[in-house]
C-alpha cells in the first residue's frame, strides 16, 4: 500500500498547492490513499464544509485535525455525519465527531488515528491510553494504521513513536508546520517522522503574515495573524506499507515549493 500524507494545509495559498499539486502526487508516488491534516483550511483557522468537499474533490481520501479543529463552528454542522474527517481521539467524553475511521479507496483500507499532545497545549485527555484503547480494536480489523500525532513538543511525539513502534505503520507528527529531517523506520517496522511540515505560504510564520508575528514578538502586544500570501511550499510523507504485516517498508519526506517547481 502506498500513501500520501499532507501536512496542515494553511489557508487559500495551501488549498490552492494541494489542488496544482495532487496530479504531480500521483504521478510521482502512485498513492492508494491521501490524506491531509486540515486543521488550518480555512483562513488558517478550522475547516469548512465547502473546503472540505474541496479536499475530497480533488482527491483527498480523508482529513485529520488538531488543537484548530473548533475554530470554525461550522465544522459542528457535519463532523458527526461525514465520516472522512476525524479530530483528536482525546478529547474529552462527548466531543462531537470521532477520533479514528477506516479510509477505503482503490481497493485498500487505511485506519487513521488522530492524537493530540498535552505539552505546551491545552490540557487534553492521556493520547498514550488514546492510543492503545484504540489501536487495540483497529487492529482487529487491519494491521494497517496511520496515526497523526498533533503536537507542540518534539520529546512527546517522538516517545509516541517509540510506544506505538510495532503497532501503528506510520507515526506522523503534525502542528508546528516546520518539516523536520528524521524520517527512519522504528526495529519493529512502524515509520516515523517527528513533523511532516506545513503546506501553504512559504514566506511567513508558520504560514501567517510575517509582520504580525514579530510585532508580537517585539512588542508583547496583542497582534492579530493574518494568512500570508506569495509563494508556496508543499510538505508532506510518503510510505510504503507491507500490508500484510502493518510494516513500513519506506518512509520518505516530501517537500516541493514554488521556486524548485519552476525550476523543474
Amino acid at each position: 500500500m502506498r500513501v500520501v500524507f499532507i501536512g496542515d494545509i494553511v489557508g487559500n495559498v495551501g488549498r490552492d498547492t494541494v489542488k496544482r499539486l495532487m496530479p504531480w502526487l500521483h504521478e510521482k508516488y502512485r498513492p492508494n490513499i491521501v490524506i491531509a491534516n486540515g486543521e488550518n483550511a480555512a483562513g488558517g483557522r478550522g475547516i469548512n464544509a465547502a473546503i472540505t468537499r474541496e479536499l475530497f474533490d480533488w482527491g483527498v481520501h480523508g482529513i485529520t485535525m488538531g488543537n484548530h479543529t473548533w475554530d470554525n463552528r461550522e465544522i459542528f454542522d457535519f463532523i458527526d455525519d461525514e465520516e472522512r474527517i476525524i479530530r483528536p481521539a482525546n478529547l474529552p467524553p462527548g466531543t462531537p465527531g470521532r477520533g479514528a475511521m477506516i479510509v477505503k479507496a482503490n481497493g485498500k483500507e487505511l485506519a487513521v488515528v488522530n492524537l493530540i499532545g498535552r505539552t505546551f497545549l491545552p490540557p487534553t485527555d492521556d493520547p498514550f491510553r488514546a492510543a492503545d484503547e484504540l489501536l487495540g480494536d483497529l487492529r482487529k480489523k487491519t494491521k494497517n494504521i496511520l496515526v497523526d500525532f498533533h503536537a507542540e513538543a518534539t520529546s512527546e511525539k517522538i516517545a509516541m513513536g517509540w510506544y506505538l513502534d510495532g503497532r501503528a505503520s506510520l507515526v506522523v507528527g503534525t502542528h508546528t508546520h516546520v518539516q523536520t529531517n528524521d524520517n527512519r523506520i522504528l526495529p519493529e517496522g512502524t515509520g516515523y517522522v517527528t513533523d511532516a511540515g506545513m503546506t501553504g505560504p512559504r514566506d511567513g510564520v508558520l504560514g501567517m503574515e510575517k509582520e504580525g508575528v514579530i510585532r508580537k514578538f517585539m512588542t508583547g502586544l496583542p497582534s492579530r495573524f493574518a494568512v500570508a500570501e506569495g509563494k508556496w511550499v508543499l510538505s508532506g510523507v510518503f510510505v510504503e506499507i507491507e500490508e500484510t504485516t502493518g510494516r513500513a517498508h519506506k518512509v520518505q519526506l516530501i517537500r516541493v515549493d514554488e521556486d524548485s517547481w519552476i525550476a523543474s
